[in-house]
């Protein structure tokens, strides 16, 4: 029995620290809050009640198996999971709309025939179809298997739309010029809108990102009855079963290294803690700089530019009307600009926002009021300044307007509302500016590729939205068992099979 110590206790590090367990290790989890969840965190006031986090999942396979391969009872012995259908409404910038189903690619394809015209649903699905193929050829290097040691070779574009076009053969095209040349008009903003809120910039980020919009109209969006809090008070529900001890309000310092590895960990009070083997469930920059060693030929920890997210907690009075849809996306008139804000600052005039409103009585104080959550892709903070008062009351003035295109009479219905920015998720999660990691993706030349699980110092490992194969609930808790594997079968370990 080997002595594990994790370091945070996020999703990642809670999927890795109940693997572990269950294997025979001594886990201890040190974390510098008072609770559990990371980025997976609650805001409760007044009878209402939000999550600070992702408000939905996708691939709840990840979680599924967790919780088969670390106890008898199954996930859905402790959370109520509830397939979110219709999966989504797009409020287009030319005043439309378009409700698509949840998994039914024949249902997609006819509402987008009537929304945009005979033939845009066979373009969707087609489209679609060539994401399978990318999905298919990065699905296992990417999300079942540890970080290769030629990672280079994720470098290249899977999208097989790139082998067939000749208008761009100079350089692989972007998720952008794809969405243009394949699906054309407001049609396009169904595909780059899903991309930008994972903070990825369309104009930039190459083709593979249409794996993202596949995977959730294959495998679904799913809401926690309770919130996501709810998710993430499962998994640490299921560690304290697993024998897993956590240290909350216990702050790391450095990583110990003695004879050439990983030998415990030096807490913010002097003590230090001895281990066989150490997680860091964090993001690796919040620690010393030195203490996690990138080899020359390592994918590099991701740097500043990640971008964040602002989101304004609504509370209503009056019921949530029974046509309500659960979310919806209110798109920019603008997508190039919003996309530009997000990384560079700049000020768009109206931001793609994402409104959920769900129907779970856990949410509100009663059944004549509404919680509804609005959120946007947003620069860090250090690009912008997030503790000016008047930035964070001009946007938030943006997100209750793109908000009433979504919930009509909305400002009569105000009863409070209160906003997160980039500064509060940096103070609240310890994450370095406030970013918030989105997935790994094949293309670019890597450079959205995250570092791989095991250091180059024996004995320390990565896990959590910062280490491969990047941000994101399902992403992050894959992390586990790649971190397990590697821990328990050693560098021999190549993925689950």
């Amino acid at each position: 029995m080997a002595r594990i110590a994790v370091i945070g206790a996020g999703m990642g590090a809670m999927a890795t620290a109940a693997r572990l367990a269950v294997a025979g290790h001594q886990v201890t989890v040190y974390e510098r809050g008072t609770t559990y969840g990371g980025a997976v965190g609650r805001l409760e006031r007044e009878g209402f009640a939000f999550d600070t986090g992702p408000g939905l999942l996708h691939l709840p396979a990840v979680y599924r198996d967790l919780f088969v391969k670390t106890g008898k009872r199954p996930l859905e012995d402790y959370v109520d999971l509830v397939k979110v259908d219709p999966a989504v409404r797009h409020l287009l910038a030319d005043g439309s709309a378009v409700t698509l189903p949840n998994v039914s690619r024949g249902g997609a394809a006819a509402v987008l025939d009537q929304a945009f015209g005979a033939g845009a649903g066979d373009r969707w699905s087609a489209l679609l179809g060539r994401a399978r193929d990318a999905w298919d050829a990065t699905r296992r290097p990417l999300l079942e298997e540890p970080l290769r040691p030629d990672w280079q070779v994720l470098g290249s574009d899977p999208y097989p739309a790139l082998r067939k076009s000749g208008l761009l053969r100079r350089r692989p095209p972007t998720l952008a010029e794809v969405a243009e040349r394949e699906l054309g008009g407001e049609l396009a903003a169904l595909l780059e809108g899903p991309v930008l809120a994972h903070g990825l910039a369309p104009d930039t980020t190459p083709a593979a990102a249409t794996v993202l919009p596949y995977m959730e109209q294959t495998f679904g969006s799913w809401y926690v009855r309770g919130g996501i809090r709810a998710l993430a008070s499962a998994v640490y529900e299921r560690c304290l079963e697993r024998k897993v001890t956590f240290e909350f309000d216990t702050a790391v310092r450095d990583v110990l290294v003695r004879d050439g590895r990983a030998a415990g960990l030096l807490l913010a009070d002097g003590a230090e803690v001895s281990a066989d083997s150490v997680v860091c469930g964090i993001d690796p920059r919040q620690l010393p700089p030195g203490t996690v060693p990138w080899p020359a030929d390592s994918v590099p920890a991701r740097g500043p530019g990640v971008p964040s997210r602002i989101t304004l907690f609504l509370a209503l009075r009056g019921a949530r009307p029974e046509d309500a849809v659960h979310r919806t996306v209110v798109h920019s008139p603008g997508a190039a600009a919003a996309a530009r804000a997000a990384f560079s600052g700049e000020h768009a005039e109206r931001p793609t926002v994402t409104v959920l409103r769900p129907d779970d009585p856990a949410t509100r104080p009663d059944a004549d009021h509404e919680a509804v959550t609005v959120s946007a892709v947003c620069a860090p903070q250090g690009v912008l300044d997030w503790s000016d008062a008047a930035l964070a009351t001009r946007c938030a003035g943006e997100l209750l307007t793109a908000a009433e295109c979504a919930v009509p009479g909305l400002r009569g219905r105000l009863l409070w509302h209160e906003l997160r920015t980039p500064a509060d998720i940096a103070r609240a999660t310890g994450a370095v500016h406030g970013s918030v990691p989105p997935p790994a993706l094949a293309g670019a030349g890597g450079r959205l590729l995250y570092p791989a699980n095991a250091t180059a110092l024996p004995g320390l490992y990565l896990a959590g939205g910062w280490a491969h194969p990047g941000g994101g609930l399902a992403h992050a808790g894959m992390t586990g068992a790649l971190v397990a594997g590697l821990i328990v079968e050693g560098a021999g370990f190549r993925g689950s099979r």
